[in-house]
């Protein structure tokens, strides 16, 4: 497909092309967006507080190039690309204020270069309401600035859709495989999954196919995976096998039916697993059902306006990308879909455009008055649930880090070793080594944890009520916070009074 021909079907104007009444669209094209995200990440900063405490995952990312604590066992399920991206600062600093500020306004960068990848493609005014609609959702708001990979995943699905639906030209292409890239070192299967249709249309459609996008698309994903797959050669006996124990790791993948289970979640629950429990209150949740009515209605006026392309493949992504977590997996996360929101916001925020200018008084009186009303009970749910989320969070953050001075105190320091419940992030809290002998991140054996204590301090956290595992029935029990630290025979560090990462 030439491509003017590309042009015509998108209905796209090229980089630098007039617009209507003659102003140029590089004057103001990214005002909007810029402004958008400049209070993404400023509200990063008000809502969700710089000290909010690492969070188990977080933990496990952040450990593999912090010099505060040892690294912690890295599944086969995870990639490297959030560790190397917050190596410049979690490299030099323990503290989380500096790593939440960093990634606040990364995230914020983030959001402005993928809605700036559509520039040419829609209007100005589209794409402000597609980020403002995506940016205060409250999950995007929460995992924005966490050591975290799907809100990567989110804006590098929607910069590349943009790069695809734009004009074919050089800068384009390298969007397209830098974009693809950035998914693939973030989570290479998801990436996959959101890029699927545009594969699909590359490879199987005439007037798409074209080998120079299809040779950027690939090649992104390609460049961005290939340390998973070198990573999976040499720890985990292969791509095939890594697949396999990712899949073991996250229940099995399979036909799994998890749509309640996602919307379970959304009360501002980070992990629902198992998922059981209530639905929440419909206004926690109105907004999530409204998004496939909302989606088909962006797609008919798509049809009848003769430019099918703009809204049908960020449409296709979107499904493609929540398809696996809303059918192949048993548990969920409201942070699993932050890329299929991404896609959504560019159709929705078109319709909702085209439905304020719609013609017509009497009809655009009511929706000027109807769809503020609408967006402001949207914005309060979302900010509330945000505001529940983040307190919850951090007091279990700081719950751990309380622990962790315990232990301290008990002369378990670094270097050190810890077991049992909780002990991945309170292992990094307290700078120590973590280690398993059962379970989804099993490292160790039970004889090595023995010879572990003959020479540093070991600690098995049981919570109240529970009991410690087998080996360390004879070590002495000592409460730690709300725990209990069964600790092993052997060296302990003297008293310290400081040791913990900072809030």
């Amino acid at each position: 497909m030439s491509d003017s021909q590309q042009a015509t079907l998108t209905g796209a104007r090229g980089p630098g092309s007039p617009r209507a009444g003659g102003a140029p669209w590089r004057s103001r094209a990214d005002v909007g967006p810029l402004s958008v995200a400049g209070a993404f990440t400023v509200a990063q900063l008000l809502l969700v507080r710089p000290g909010m405490g690492l969070g188990w995952d977080e933990s496990v990312y952040v450990s593999q190039v912090s010099a505060h604590a040892p690294a912690a066992f890295f599944s086969a399920p995870r990639a490297r690309g959030v560790p190397l991206l917050v190596a410049p600062v979690a490299a030099w600093s323990s503290s989380v204020v500096p790593l939440r500020i960093y990634l606040a306004v990364l995230s914020g960068l983030g959001l402005f270069l993928a809605l700036r990848a559509w520039r040419g493609v829609l209007p100005a005014r589209v794409l402000t309401t597609a980020g403002a609609l995506f940016a205060t959702l409250w999950v995007t708001l929460f995992y924005g600035p966490q050591a975290m990979p799907n809100h990567w995943v989110g804006v590098g699905a929607l910069a590349a859709t943009g790069c695809f639906l734009r004009p074919r030209s050089r800068p384009a292409l390298w969007g397209l495989a830098l974009s693809a890239a950035l998914m693939a070192w973030m989570r290479p299967t998801d990436a996959v999954w959101a890029t699927l249709p545009l594969l699909v249309l590359l490879v199987g459609v005439r007037r798409w196919r074209h080998p120079a996008p299809l040779l950027a698309l690939v090649g992104g994903l390609a460049l961005g995976a290939a340390e998973w797959v070198i990573e999976a050669y040499v720890s985990y006996g292969g791509p095939a096998r890594r697949l396999s124990d990712a899949s073991r790791i996250q229940g099995g993948l399979g036909w799994n039916l998890a749509v309640t289970d996602q919307v379970r979640a959304l009360s501002g629950r980070t992990l629902c697993r198992p998922c059981t429990g209530d639905l929440p209150a419909v206004v926690l949740t109105l907004w999530w059902w409204a998004l496939p009515p909302l989606a088909v209605g962006a797609a008919v006026v798509a049809v009848r306006a003769r430019r099918p392309a703009l809204t049908l493949v960020p449409l296709a992504c979107a499904a493609s990308a929540a398809f696996p977590y809303l059918f192949l997996i048993g548990y969920a996360a409201p942070r699993f879909l932050l890329p299929a929101y991404a896609l959504l916001a560019v159709p929705v925020a078109d319709l909702l455009v085209r439905a304020v200018r719609a013609p017509g008084r009497i009809r655009r009186r009511l929706t000027v008055a109807l769809v503020p009303l609408a967006l402001a009970v949207h914005l309060t749910v979302q900010f509330v649930v945000l505001d529940h989320t983040v307190r919850r969070a951090t007091a279990a953050h700081r719950e751990w880090s309380r622990t962790a001075a315990a232990l301290h105190r008990l002369g378990v320091r670094p270097p050190c070793l810890l077991t049992g419940y909780d002990y991945v992030p309170l292992a990094y809290y307290a700078g120590c080594a973590s280690a398993a002998t059962g379970g989804h991140d099993a490292n160790t054996t039970e004889a090595a944890i023995g010879r572990a204590a003959r020479s540093r301090p070991v600690a098995a956290l049981v919570r109240p009520g529970g009991t410690p595992p087998g080996y360390a029935r004879s070590w002495t029990p000592v409460r730690a916070g709300v725990l209990l630290a069964y600790l092993a025979p052997g060296p302990r560090a003297g008293p310290q009074r400081t040791g913990n990462p900072k809030e």
